[in-house]
């Protein structure tokens, strides 16, 4: 079986990854990259030039970037069901993205107390934060999940932007993101991952 490496620290985006490989459900081994001079090291560059946490290795495949990661997993390990059949990833794609994309830019500035100038919306791919958080409750309102039915890879990403976003507030708190929410982590899985990723916190904060 090809060796997956998860690089990860539990107080990073790593716990996104964290919940898509319990999902997936595969073995994995986990390498916990201190901040500061370990993440930044020539060893860890060589993984992920950014210096940054998360990144997966799987055999001779390196990922990093969170969505990315998330769709990687996916079709490489179709059996878990955790992506639309390739004729039918019109939302899966769509909402993966708008979160990678407008929702992560337009949450990172607001926390930031950065507010785009209403004469300059035009200028950034996400315009205003209004039209960011009035999509989102379009996205997870229309369907259980954000491709339809059932719940994908799409979600792990959308939920955990929105968990994040909310425990922030960098997030409005509207009911249909709360609802969603519930729904999707309320998952054996994500659990899992909460329970590992809270003891490797609890790990580092006693070393």
């Amino acid at each position: 079986m090809t060796e997956l490496t998860f690089y990860t620290n539990p107080m990073s985006r790593g716990r996104i990854v964290r919940w898509m490989l319990e999902e997936i459900g595969e073995p994995y081994r986990t390498e916990i990259v201190p901040f500061g001079a370990p993440m930044k090291s020539p060893e860890y560059r060589a993984v992920n030039p950014m210096g940054k946490v998360p990144s997966i290795r799987h055999g001779e495949t390196v990922v990093t970037e969170c969505a990315a990661i998330c769709v990687y997993l996916a079709d490489a390990f179709p059996d878990a069901g955790l992506a639309p059949p390739a004729n039918k990833r019109g939302s899966y794609y769509r909402w993966l993205f708008f979160a990678a994309g407008p929702l992560e830019a337009a949450t990172s500035n607001r926390a930031l107390g950065f507010e785009v100038p209403a004469d300059r919306r035009g200028m950034i791919g996400y315009g205003s934060f209004e039209d960011v958080m009035d999509t989102l409750e379009y996205a997870v309102s229309r369907t259980p999940f954000v491709a339809g039915d059932r719940f994908t890879a799409a979600d792990v990403y959308v939920g955990s932007q929105i968990g994040w976003g909310l425990h922030m507030e960098s997030i409005e708190r509207r009911p249909a993101f709360e609802t969603y929410l519930a729904r999707v982590t309320d998952r054996p899985a994500a659990a899992r991952a909460r329970s590992l990723d809270n003891a490797a916190m609890q790990a580092m904060q006693k070393a």
